[in-house]
Order: C-alpha cells, then sequence, then structure tokens
C-alpha cells in the first residue's frame, strides 16, 4: 500500500508541478518513447541474466506491493516455535522431534501457517533440526547453518542487483530516445517554428521519462527489494539462534530470550510481551 502511496505521490507532484507552470500534458504522452525505453530496458534485462533470474527479479519487484512478510506477529510466532520444540525436547528427547521434521504441517500449534508458508525458512529449520537429533556437533552445525545462510543471501540478493542495475540503465535509454527524436527532428528542418518546437518537446520527453522511471519507480523497488532482502536474512539469524540453543540444550526461556535479542528494534517484542504470550501457552 505505501509503495502505492508514493508512486501516487511522485507521478502527482510531478505532473502538478508541471501543469501549474502552464505545461500541456498531452506532450508528455509520447507512446514511441516509451517503447523505446522499456523495451530497450526489458531487452537489456533479458541478455543480461538467466531467464529463471529475470522471473524471480520481477515476482520480488511486484510482491513490493505487497505488506512487508516479518512482522512483530511473525517473529513472535517464531519465538514460540522454538520454545515449544525445546520444551518438547526437554520432556520427550530430540528423538520426539522426527516424525514432526518430517510433517511440520502436522502440529500448527509449533509450526504456525504463517511459519509454514515460509518454505525456505521452515526447509532452513527442518534441515538443522534433523542434524541435531542425528547427533551433529554445535560447531559443525553453526558452520553449516552459516554456510547456508550466506547462500541464501546471495539469492536473496541477486534479484535486487538485476532490478537495480536496470534502474541505472534507464536514463542512457531515455537519453538514446531523446538522441533518436532529435534525428527526427534533424528531418524537419525548414518546417514551421511550431512543427519544430513540437518534435523537439517531443524528442526531450524521452529523457524525462527515463530519469524518471530510473529514480522515481524502479531505483526506489530495487532499494524496497534490498531491505526486505535484509529482513529476510535476520529473520534466519534469529531461526539460527534458535537452533543453537535447541543444540546447546538450553532451557525454553532463555532460548526465546536469545531470540528476541537478534530481533530489530522495530520488530523486537518487549520483554513484558513476549513473557505473557509464554505464560499463556502453559496455560
Amino acid at each position: 500500500m505505501l509503495v502505492i502511496i508514493g508512486y501516487v505521490l511522485v507521478f502527482s507532484s510531478l505532473l502538478g508541478g508541471y501543469l501549474w507552470g502552464g505545461g500541456h500534458p498531452m506532450i508528455l504522452i509520447q507512446p514511441n518513447e516509451y517503447l523505446i525505453i522499456v523495451g530497450a530496458a526489458l531487452g537489456a534485462l533479458v541478455v543480461a541474466n538467466p531467464l529463471s533470474l529475470v522471473k524471480t527479479s520481477i515476482a520480488k519487484a511486484t510482491a513490493t506491493l505487497k505488506p512487508e512478510p516479518y512482522s512483530k506477529d511473525f517473529y513472535l510466532e517464531l519465538l514460540m516455535c522454538f520454545y515449544m520444540l525445546t520444551n518438547k525436547t526437554r520432556k520427550e528427547g530430540l528423538l520426539s522431534l522426527e516424525e514432526l521434521i518430517e510433517n511440520p504441517e502436522s502440529n500448527p500449534a509449533i509450526f504456525t501457517e504463517g511459519l509454514t508458508k515460509d518454505h525456505h525458512l521452515l526447509q532452513f529449520i527442518c534441515d538443522n533440526l534433523r542434524l541435531i537429533v542425528t547427533g551433529v556437533e554445535v560447531h559443525q552445525l553453526e558452520e553449516l547453518m552459516d554456510q547456508a545462510m550466506d547462500t541464501h543471501h546471495e539469492d536473496e540478493h541477486a534479484p535486487v542487483r538485476v532490478i537495480q542495475t536496470m534502474a541505472d540503465g534507464l536514463p542512457a535509454f531515455g537519453i538514446v530516445a531523446a538522441v533518436m527524436g532529435v534525428v527526427h527532428t534533424m528531418e524537419l528542418v525548414g518546417a514551421p517554428p511550431a512543427v519544430m518546437g513540437k518534435a523537439i518537446a517531443a524528442a526531450l520527453v524521452g529523457t524525462f521519462i527515463g530519469i524518471l522511471l530510473a529514480y522515481g519507480f524502479i531505483g526506489p523497488v530495487g532499494a524496497l527489494m534490498a531491505n526486505r532482502a535484509e529482513m529476510a536474512g535476520n529473520i534466519f539469524k534469529c531461526a539460527q539462534k534458535g537452533l543453537l540453543c535447541c543444540a546447546k540444550g538450553v532451557s525454553p526461556a532463555m532460548t526465546a530470550e536469545y531470540m528476541r535479542a537478534m530481533i530489530s528494534s522495530d520488530k523486537r517484542p518487549t520483554f513484558q510481551e513476549l513473557d505473557d504470550l509464554l505464560r499463556s501457552s502453559k496455560g
């Protein structure tokens, strides 16, 4: 929703200022300029990247129109998940997790609907719980998780680089469209000044479009994608801390507290909020 509001502000402020200054809106409607800029940018995108990465980049870019995936409630679900996991292992032993690991959806009290929808996070948790059940050393487990998180970090930022590269190229394609418009204008030498003026104005619209798309629309989307990639990295760090606590046999309450300390301040539940949640689960 905020993305749409931002787009409306960008577009309305630019168009409003242009009209306020006495500009004519129809001159901005130049389909040929849009075709050159957008078509060339998309063509360069396809040339520079594998098709799978192009599809992922477009999917993640359009996903920015949706709310943030990791809210405070999501973190609370994750903390409760590990609180209950460590509590279960204390009472029933590590082997009691085997059935749960193979079918996490079977126990929605531990793996809530929000967690099961995040397939990457769920797989990360279950795969490492399997290693814990097999008796892997803690330092080996931590090293494996670090490697998995580094790979996930690269995967999350690859689409960001694609979109940001596209944004960086749009002003240049705008200049290309403007130059082609100037070439066309040169063909009209000798025409009445009014005709020449419209042709020059239409050519300059290309530069305007390229810069506007780069810094008003595509660039901000790339920045938002980067922020969300960092959010995804933080949720994995939080889950890693819970898994390490589980492997070390840390108490359920301290596991939740260790994980709470990994959460960024804007999403971190207070001590009282977490304590009330843990007490309600006991009741």
